[in-house]
């Protein structure tokens, strides 16, 4: 029978579909080979090993589009697989939204409360001060830049730790004492309150960087902490939403909040934030009645005019009342502002004198030893109550229910 008669184009098509054939089993054994030598792509979660002890699910996000918004603090960042939020210790792997700082200290030092300033919490008294990396804001006098910038990787290694603190002598109603400390990459929360127990601490201080970004961290000692007899202190920016300070808030004694300035300019160029955002939080403290103390640094030139300064303390006088203790602090040259000298004693007495004629009844100047502003006033009789020398108690009057000797008065605070 002959041959049925095949058209060029006909010609050309199974041609065609031959030589896709030869090309299709090409691809296959191509691929074939490819995935036997090679392992197939990963996501950014395969980076974290499993069982990283310092990676843990945080709190406060939720899934939105292809990836999670974080909730802990104003910024909201909206995070796709692999990315970090701009404290960069809370990242997105595999569509949940985890804290890689959990348990891994970056800083742990026994502290003079005076230190960190707190004035109206156990004067004189040793507080347990730590921190983890990371921060929220971008600070350009930031003192502690290493740790509140760094990345977890950067600040991977061992920290050294206080574990007990030894008195070998007493003599002239001074002690001479021993701290014995160790290393460690990992420090658990109940570890953190076992040691302040063990250094004679009365106190725990989450501080350094910004603990709104180790958030989970802070919660879970503060708990232990508390329920130990120990209190808890948080030295914050104030950037953090208000749900999550809700739940930090029946934990904490005092918080004292960094309020960096008064101007929202001056916020966006040298802090990287809101100043709404940090009043918002003064305020939602004072809802919850937790004992605040504010600190301003106050930077010549840049947040020292006399009418921001006004301002911040008559804005303090009708927000969180007259008792509380507002700070003037002097700044020296830190990181990238290392053009500015420091700040003049006169400006921050100015500035004393303003905060009190606003009808502040604590105001103290800070960072400058033997001011008068170092010291606490009963604010009737006008009497030295707390006399203070840099981070030295030299005299403590205040009863341990809080009050005047001579009047009565009652002074704000927790002295027994």
């Amino acid at each position: 029978m002959e041959e049925p008669f095949i058209t060029r184009r006909q010609l050309f098509g199974k041609t065609m579909a031959a030589a896709a054939g030869v090309a299709a089993a090409g691809t296959a054994a191509w691929a074939a080979r490819l995935a036997s030598t090679h392992r197939p792509p990963r996501t950014f979660s395969d980076l974290i090993p499993a069982d990283n002890p310092h990676v843990r699910e945080a709190a406060f996000w939720k899934t939105a589009c292809h990836g999670v918004q974080c909730e802990l603090c104003p910024f909201g960042c909206f995070l796709p697989e692999g990315s970090r939020g701009i404290c960069k210790v809370r990242m997105n792997s595999a569509g949940r939204l985890v804290t890689m700082v959990y348990g891994h200290p970056v800083s742990v030092h026994l502290d003079p409360i005076e230190k960190k300033p707190v004035f109206h919490l156990l004067p004189g008294s040793l507080i347990y001060s730590l921190a983890a990396a990371g921060c929220n804001l971008r600070c350009s006098f930031c003192q502690n830049w290493e740790i509140s910038q760094a990345h977890p990787e950067e600040a991977s290694g061992k920290t050294m730790v206080p574990r007990e603190l030894r008195i070998l002598a007493v003599s002239g109603g001074r002690a001479q004492a021993q701290v014995l400390a160790d290393e460690t990459a990992t420090l658990a929360p109940e570890e953190v309150v076992k040691a302040a127990l063990a250094t004679r601490c009365r106190s725990i201080a989450y501080t350094y960087s910004e603990p709104a970004v180790f958030y989970e961290y802070v919660r879970d000692i503060a708990a232990l902490a508390k329920k130990a007899g120990l209190r808890n202190v948080m030295v914050t920016a104030g950037y953090i939403n208000p749900k999550p300070l809700a739940e930090l808030a029946p934990l904490f004694d005092v918080v004292k909040v960094d309020l960096k300035g008064f101007d929202e300019g001056f916020y966006r160029r040298m802090v990287g934030g809101e100043l709404r955002f940090v009043l918002r939080t003064l305020s939602e403290l004072r809802r919850h009645k937790v004992l605040t103390e504010v600190v301003n640094l106050v930077v010549p030139t840049l947040n020292d005019d006399p009418a921001q300064l006004k301002a911040l303390a008559a804005w303090v006088r009708a927000n969180l009342g007259p008792d509380t203790p507002l700070f003037f602090s002097r700044f020296q040259p830190q990181y990238k502002v290392q053009n500015i000298p420091p700040t003049p004693v006169a400006t921050l007495t100015l500035a004393r004198d303003l905060a009190m004629r606003e009808g502040l009844r604590y105001v103290y100047v800070g960072n400058a030893p033997g001011h008068p502003g170092e010291h606490t006033y009963c604010p009737k009789c006008r009497q030295v109550m707390v006399r203070r020398q840099g981070y030295l108690v030299l005299e403590n009057r205040i009863s341990a229910s809080g009050r005047c000797p001579n009047d009565g008065t009652r002074i704000p605070g927790i002295w027994g």
